[in-house]
């Protein structure tokens, strides 16, 4: 899925459609965002986890390349907010409303 790693403003009637209300969306949106991030961080602190050595010297730190990469690969990912929001608006975000109790 390709997504606009950039701002872009929203019209808020596509984002109160899907629920009817723009409380209900948007925390629908705030939540699938902690997903996105939690799963992105575990996903880089798993990559990053390869090139942990006990001994920390400073010469290995600024020789090694590929875990530079790797992080500033994870930094030019689009923000976990817009992809929920992309998500959302695409209606590719599973949600189910809580019946009220009376």
């Amino acid at each position: 899925m390709a997504v606009n790693a950039s701002i872009t403003t929203r019209n808020l009637t596509t984002l109160v459609e899907p629920t009817g209300n723009i409380y209900e969306s948007v925390a629908i949106i705030s939540k699938r965002a902690k997903q996105i991030a939690i799963t992105s961080k575990e996903e880089l602190n798993a990559k990053l986890a390869e090139f942990a050595s006990s001994v920390d010297n400073l010469e290995e730190v600024f020789e090694n390349r590929e875990q530079i990469e790797i992080s500033k690969f994870y930094e030019r990912m689009p923000r976990p907010t817009i992809v929920a929001a992309e998500q959302f608006l695409n209606d590719e975000v599973m949600y189910r409303v809580a019946e009220d109790e009376e």
